[in-house]
């Protein structure tokens, strides 16, 4: 599929307000490919649209997810395949919109086929997690892979955590099933696809002034209610941005002011990531100046006519 705006960006670039707008413009239908706005617990805390954003255009694959739920890359190309056929039917313009970008990479180049994990594996090494730690656990994975093990970040549990299932259910390091068997992408690589850039003292100014609005949108509720689920700290939502921190306030561990500076710190940190892979993995893709947004809304408006 070609007839399709793929738009990427850090965390409050302004990527879903530019969608919103060209969709309402472009006759189109926005698609989620961030991989914590699947999850209905956490609407305001994951600057999910608001109820009122997705009634004025078609929007697809928002908070559809319950927090107990391990979401995957996998789960979301096949939905987002749906997605897509459906917005073929009905004539919309699919705008595509979010900052995980491995979801982009696997939608326009592919994602390596590895065999479903069984149940007790995944809780074998959760628990594993649990009681030695992530560093220990990195260690493990150097001996067993060492490729691999220099791909990850010695503080990541989550994807430790996953090399270490996959070598463990198939005999095989992940790298290897990533090189060697591949799913066709869903997007034809002539799609239009985009980079949203924004200067980083602007970005960061953006930050801290969309946390401090989500303190009085119900944040903090949110984070409360998802605590009483008592889920495993392992579950992707509970790695969400926010989550550790305000429940130490909540907890009466911090003060709101201690946890807010946090967050603000934490959401820096994670923009600066994104900005870094989006640089090294994305750097064929068309830049947009987010701070040049409304010229940004016209052009592709304009180029949208002629797409669609």
């Amino acid at each position: 599929m070609k007839d399709i705006i793929l738009l990427v960006g850090p965390t409050a670039s302004g990527k879903s307000a530019l969608a919103l707008e060209l969709a309402e413009r472009s006759r189109g239908v926005v698609i989620n490919a961030d991989a914590l706005q699947v999850y209905r617990d956490l609407r305001v805390l994951t600057a999910r649209p608001s109820a009122e954003d997705e009634a004025r255009v078609p929007h697809r694959l928002y908070g559809h997810v319950a927090a107990a739920e391990s979401y995957s890359v996998g789960r979301w190309l096949g939905e987002v395949a749906a997605a897509l056929a459906e917005a073929r039917r009905a004539g919309w313009l699919p705008i595509v919109v979010g900052g995980t970008g491995l979801y982009f990479k696997a939608l326009t180049e592919g994602l390596a086929n590895v065999p479903a994990i069984p149940s007790a594996i995944r809780e074998k090494w959760r628990a594993a997690l649990a009681e030695e730690g992530p560093a220990a656990l990195y260690r493990r994975l150097a001996e067993l892979d060492p490729e691999g093990a220099g791909a990850i970040r010695s503080s990541d549990p989550a994807r430790i955590v996953r090399a270490l299932e996959v070598i463990d259910a198939t005999g095989t390091p992940l790298v290897a099933w990533q090189r060697a068997s591949v799913a066709p992408p869903v997007v034809d690589r002539r799609a239009r696809r985009f980079v949203i850039e924004v200067d980083r003292a602007a970005l960061l100014d953006r930050i801290d002034r969309r946390l401090e609005a989500m303190i009085g949108q119900g944040a903090l509720l949110e984070v409360e209610a998802l605590a009483r689920q008592r889920l495993d700290p392992a579950m992707p939502i509970m790695k969400a941005v926010g989550v550790r921190e305000f429940t130490a306030h909540i907890e009466g561990r911090a003060s709101l002011e201690e946890a807010l500076a946090e967050v603000k710190r934490a959401t820096a940190r994670y923009a600066k990531r994104q900005m870094t892979w989006l640089r090294n993995q994305m750097a064929d893709w068309e830049r947009l100046d987010a701070g040049n947004i409304r010229k940004v809304v016209e052009a592709l408006a304009q180029q949208t006519k002629k797409m669609h």
